[in-house]
């Protein structure tokens, strides 16, 4: 089973970028597909955006799109999520997550079954 490390969070103002990274290890990093889940307080764990084996795919939940992009680099084992014009309500722990998956579309969010040990990001206001 691929083993999954965040990195990257912290305190930003409103409007502000940051970058996450999640190196990976344990198994061959391209035959996953990756994910960015985020929880903020009271409220359940939802999908950010996921990238398939390639990087040739990508997939953002609504609220993101046009701000967040994910990406890979299958050289280096690790996924990015790159995050501009940050907003309040996208403070959370943000977890990366994988699924093993046979082909280069995006997985089903429910197949994530792999997951990080998350990093908080903070925006203040």
């Amino acid at each position: 089973q691929v083993q999954l490390v965040e990195s990257g969070g912290g305190l930003v103002q409103v409007g502000g970028s940051l970058r996450l990274s999640c190196a990976a290890s344990g198994r061959i990093f391209s035959n996953y597909a990756m994910g960015w889940f985020r929880q903020a307080p009271g409220k359940e764990r939802e999908f950010v955006a996921a990238v398939s084996r390639s990087g040739g795919r990508a997939g953002y939940t609504d609220s993101v799109k046009g701000r967040f992009t994910i990406s890979r680099d299958n050289a280096k084992n690790t996924v990015y999520l790159q995050m501009n014009s940050l907003k309040p309500e996208d403070t959370a722990v943000y977890y990366c997550a994988a699924t093993f998956y046979y082909n280069d579309y995006l997985p089903a969010t429910a197949e994530f079954r792999t997951w990080g040990q998350g990093t908080q990001v903070t925006v203040s206001s």
